[in-house]
């Protein structure tokens, strides 16, 4: 039989076909997302999972006409080809390419931007209501999956859902799986409705609930289709898949195959690079590990990012102390807030941009009540191919405006696990950040043994050279790259470079010596430039009368899209040679 994939250009070409050849459709179509992945690293295991539910969906409903959101995004890669952006796919997640998750600027099929899970079903519901409300006659479609149901998002949505007549279609993927396996109570009633269980806690929501549908098989999701078209209420379609269907090595090992990076398909030998040095998540791992041999109180919590967090190790060894709490990011912090007022040390491992869905129990739950909950917040900054859903950048803004709340971030390893191990003594809530990839430690030296944890006081700034015209403070580790531009000077005696730990509280002495004996000012930070790091050094500097010149560095006020973060650096000026280029100019 001749290939049908190259005949597909939009979803009106797959409708044009016979349904018998669909099967061949779903082969043709994994091929050709394992042969792109291959070479060009993304989400693989969640898109094999959905090539017949997408091919399905496409080839039943009128999209774009009828409205369908993908949940969690990382699901779309078979959406995205079949609907005009096959010929471009090869781009994916590259400068200037096509976007890792759904877009609305993308394309006219990408109903709404989802790249945090737990979303569709909210956007579903008013995009159903404006629908009724102006007399459209079109249908409404949220396929959620990947563990995102159990989010209490997604749970406030079906509440909504349940008391209204919309006909909406919320499409469960249930797949057992997010990045790491499912935990929780919905887990194991999904397992029971998938072994005979015949009352569904959706019909309890008011849902009509139909299931378990085999989500890999077409004659199932059509017939499954055609019935529920005629239910005009809200409805659920409990379909099973299994993540990363069809390729071997990905069924069999879900976790690892999640996003791989370039492997042989061949062969399904992921390609790994050699690392000279130790990654901040290593490092992460290895120090919360020895922290929790010492001091029995301190626990590790996380929302469904075990392996992303490098906590698996430690869950091993203190199984009833490591605590995945599902896509949940509000209940963890609340969670975390009450181990502390009960004398425990809650270490909760959240990437920045996750972190942003929890802001109200940050405040309300944590700050205001001044418990010792220690924030260690991975991703921040810049991250990459994921984009713009997931650069971590606006962390030190948010958090140095909240009462009692420590902001810190380490400039290399050593700083790193000082703040680890500091952060246990405090009596306020503590935030670390620090950045996804590698730091400077050597891989060939044991993290536990490289030196003795040094408490670090509370705001303390670091001189780490004295100059005589221009004073560079950094926040974070892009004090690093300050070292190695200055290493590239000539003229260093002219730079002034001052480690700030601490962004609050700050070093208000250290601040008073500096506006002191410099006029020219310049702060680097690995975050958004409004009320960052920079900002709290203006403040001061007016608070101060300050009448010197002060420039600051970091992310613009806009959103920054998909590329390596290299690129992305480059793009902002905040690679080394953006740098020595800009200090070679206040000289």
């Amino acid at each position: 039989m001749k290939p049908v994939l190259p005949k597909i250009q939009s979803p009106e070409d797959l409708r044009s076909l016979p349904k018998e050849v669909l099967p061949q459709l779903a082969v043709e179509l994994r091929e050709f997302i394992l042969e792109t992945l291959s070479a060009k690293p993304g989400h693989l295991g969640a898109g094999l999972g959905v090539v017949e539910l997408t091919i399905a969906l496409h080839y039943f409903f009128q999209t774009p006409e009828d409205l369908l959101i993908w949940d969690v995004g990382h699901q779309c890669y078979p959406h995205k080809i079949l609907t005009g952006r096959k010929d471009h796919f090869d781009s994916l997640r590259q400068l200037d390419g096509i976007a890792g998750f759904p877009t609305r600027t993308e394309s006219k099929f990408d109903v709404f931007g989802v790249g945090h899970s737990s979303t569709s079903i909210s956007a579903i519901i008013g995009m159903a209501i404006a629908d009724q409300l102006q007399g459209n006659l079109n249908q409404h479609i949220a396929v959620i999956g990947d563990a995102s149901i159990v989010s209490g998002m997604a749970l406030e949505g079906l509440n909504h859902l349940g008391s209204t007549d919309l006909d909406v279609l919320i499409i469960l993927n249930d797949n057992s799986i997010g990045i790491d396996p499912s935990v929780g109570a919905l887990k194991e009633h999904f397992f029971q409705l998938e072994n005979g269980g015949n009352h569904s806690v959706f019909e309890d929501f008011g849902l009509h609930y139909k299931g378990v549908v085999d989500g890999h098989d077409f004659d199932q999701l059509f017939k499954a289709f055609e019935e529920l078209e005629q239910i005009r209420r809200p409805k659920i379609l409990h379909i099973k898949t299994t993540k990363g269907k069809g390729y071997t090595q990905a069924e069999a090992d879900q976790v690892k195959w999640h996003a791989p990076g370039k492997f042989n398909k061949a062969t399904g030998e992921i390609s790994k690079s050699v690392q000279n040095k130790i990654s901040f998540q290593q490092i992460f791992g290895e120090t919360i590990a020895d922290l929790m041999r010492e001091n029995p109180n301190i626990l590790a919590i996380t929302p469904a990012m075990l392996t992303g967090s490098n906590l698996v190790k430690a869950k091993i060894e203190f199984p009833k102390r490591v605590i995945d709490v599902g896509i949940a990011e509000q209940h963890a912090v609340t969670f975390a807030a009450g181990l502390a007022t009960q004398g425990m040390v809650p270490y909760m491992a959240i990437y920045s941009t996750f972190l942003q869905r929890a802001y109200d129990q940050v405040i309300h739950d944590v700050a205001l009540q001044n418990l010792p909950v220690v924030f260690c917040i991975d991703r921040a900054g810049l991250v990459g191919t994921d984009g713009a859903t997931h650069h971590g950048y606006f962390d030190i803004a948010f958090l140095r405006s909240i009462p009692n709340m420590i902001v810190s971030a380490p400039m290399d390893d050593k700083d790193f696990q000082n703040l680890l191990y500091t952060a246990q003594f405090t009596e306020s809530p503590f935030s670390i950040r620090f950045p996804k990839g590698n730091s400077d430690a050597d891989v060939s030296t044991e993290l536990s043994s490289r030196f003795n944890f040094e408490k670090i006081e509370i705001g303390r700034a670091i001189e780490l050279k004295k100059g005589n015209e221009v004073a560079i403070l950094t926040f974070g580790t892009i004090g690093q790259r300050i070292q190695n531009v200055l290493g590239e000077i000539s003229f260093k005696e002219k730079y002034g470079h001052y480690k700030f730990l601490f962004c609050k509280p700050f070093d208000k002495s250290m601040l008073d010596q500096i506006f002191s004996q410099y006029q020219t000012i310049i702060t680097f930070e690995d975050g958004i430039l409004n009320g960052g790091f920079g900002d709290a050094v203006l403040e001061y500097a007016q608070e101060k009368d300050f009448k010197g010149k002060i420039i600051r560095k970091g992310y613009p006020d806009e959103f920054i899209e998909h590329a390596s973060i290299e690129e992305l650096e480059q793009e902002i000026g905040l690679d080394e040679e953006g740098i020595l280029e800009l200090l070679l100019g206040l000289i």
